[in-house]
């Protein structure tokens, strides 16, 4: 699983940086093929701002979510990816 992790109007700091890819590392406990994980860390005046793409086989997923703190952004993000990626892996299993 590859994961980038890139700003707009804000610098990625190391611990920014880890700690998105510690909770999309996560992701891989529900759906193992998750090959690609593109994050973008937006900040527009008050709101913290984090949005991801993942590549699944099959789909591309994607989920956004604003908060005043990125860290709070993040974790709502990841959650609202990981119900996704559930959705999605139970869509390939209940095929006939």
């Amino acid at each position: 699983m590859q994961v980038s992790v890139t700003g707009h109007h804000v610098d990625v700091t190391d611990s920014l940086r880890n700690y998105s890819e510690e909770k999309i590392s996560k992701l891989k406990r529900h759906f193992d093929n998750v090959t690609d994980v593109h994050v973008i860390l937006t900040v527009e005046k008050l709101e913290q701002k984090a949005e991801a793409t993942v590549q699944v086989s099959g789909a591309k997923l994607f989920a956004e979510d604003s908060q005043e703190d990125m860290y709070n952004a993040i974790d709502n993000m990841v959650d609202k990816l990981d119900r996704q990626i559930i959705k999605h892996k139970e869509k390939m299993n209940n095929h006939r």
